[in-house]
């Protein structure tokens, strides 16, 4: 993979928190600081509920990826769920997510997971469209729902 991945840890929180806050204002996702600090650092410091990866450069990410793992019963064991994957504005277009999301799957599958999900906006064509290239379906017969606690 030449877009290296790289487990993010503990001192990699304001690398990250750049790159997330960068992300939430793009998609208009209300979190202050404090609570973006709060939900990273269980991730960073190995809750074995998810993980994240960089992408690219130590010292200047390229981007990242969020993963949660549950178990489903309807694939057969665990699976996981993209929460978030950014790239910055200013390298997109180059193939990274793409590679990102042909890559990184292969090696979750080796790991034991079962089965990779996401959500996508409904009028974001492009994105769909890199999913699709990277073999992700639409569940014609399911709407992701959600409801906060």
């Amino acid at each position: 993979m030449t877009a290296a991945l790289r487990l993010a840890r503990p001192e990699d929180l304001d690398r990250l928190m750049g790159l997330v806050s960068a992300f939430h204002a793009e998609q208009g996702i209300a979190q202050d600081a404090d609570q973006r600090r709060e939900a990273l650092m269980p991730l960073l410091e190995g809750i074995p509920h998810g993980c994240i990866y960089l992408i690219g450069p130590g010292r200047a990410p390229l981007g990242y990826i969020i993963l949660t793992f549950g178990w489903s019963v309807e694939f057969g064991g665990m699976d996981g769920f993209v929460d978030e994957i950014y790239i910055r504005p200013a390298v997109r277009g180059r193939g990274i997510a793409t590679e990102v999301l042909l890559e990184l799957p292969k090696a979750l599958a080796e790991a034991g997971l079962t089965a990779l999900h996401l959500e996508v906006e409904r009028t974001h064509e492009a994105t769909q469209k890199l999913y699709l290239r990277t073999g992700f379906k639409p569940r014609e017969r399911y709407m992701l729902m959600s409801k906060a606690l």
